[in-house]
Parts: C-alpha cells; structure tokens; sequence
C-alpha cells in the first residue's frame, strides 16, 4: 500500500534531530526547529486513507518512507503499532524511539533527521519541492 503527498524545504532546515524528523502543515520553522524536514506539507495525517492508517495501526506493519528532491533521496524503515492515532493536525514525526502520541507516524525508525542524505537537505535549504511517498508491508 502506498500514499504520496508533497510539502517543501525551508532555510532553517538544519536536519540536526538525532531521534526524529518531521514534515509539518506549518508554513514558517524557526532555526531551532532541528527534526523539521519539510512546511508546508499538502497532506496531514488525518487525510490518509483508512486503509493506510489501519496498517500503521498493525504492529507487524513495516513502514518505508522515501523522500526524494531533485538532487537527493533516502529511504527510512520503521514499524507501526496500534496505539499510534494519527490525529494531529498538523505533524507527522517519524521516530527511531517507541515513543507515541497523537503526531508519530512510525516507532523504531532506522533514521532520524541527522542520518539523512545531504543532498536532500540541501535542497529543502533551498525551498526544493519534498515528495513524500509512505508505503506499508
């Protein structure tokens, strides 16, 4: 199963967040904002189709979420797990913790912001589109 959305890059993404990043509806991130990756985002967690967040919801589900820019992309795994709600309004967080709450989109991710690849983070410094593709197993 596989759900796309876009959101953009902004120039205080520093992707420095050793244990988590974050794609946000918000338009404006300050520079202490280290998780945050992308504004802006077109999608919220609420507007995933049931089935997509029914299979979050199974703790036996793996989770890949690429994130591709012109020049760079990367790949993060991680798990979901039935006490993920997916309610938040405007936050979605990937964590490498087992930490829930209404904005964690997946547990036990293999990256955090800091792991992810540079060429990414360039251009999301430079306002790039994100193109977010999560797919379930």
């Amino acid at each position: 199963m596989e759900y796309i959305f876009y959101a953009k890059g902004h120039p205080n993404v520093t992707s420095a967040h050793k244990s988590t990043f974050e794609v946000t509806m918000d338009k404006e991130i300050g520079i202490r904002a280290d998780c945050i990756i992308g504004v802006s985002s077109r999608s919220k967690l609420e507007d995933f189709p049931e089935e997509l967040k029914d299979a979050i919801k199974n703790k036996n589900s793996v989770i890949k979420i690429q994130l591709e820019t012109e020049n760079g992309f990367d790949e993060i795994t991680g798990y979901g797990h039935p006490e993920l709600t997916l309610e938040h309004p405007t936050d979605m967080v990937c964590r490498k913790s087992e930490f829930k709450c209404s904005r964690t989109l997946m547990i036990k991710a293999d990256k955090a912001a800091i792991d992810l690849d540079r060429e990414l983070i360039n251009d999301l410094r430079e306002r790039e589109e994100l193109k977010v593709k999560i797919i379930v197993e």
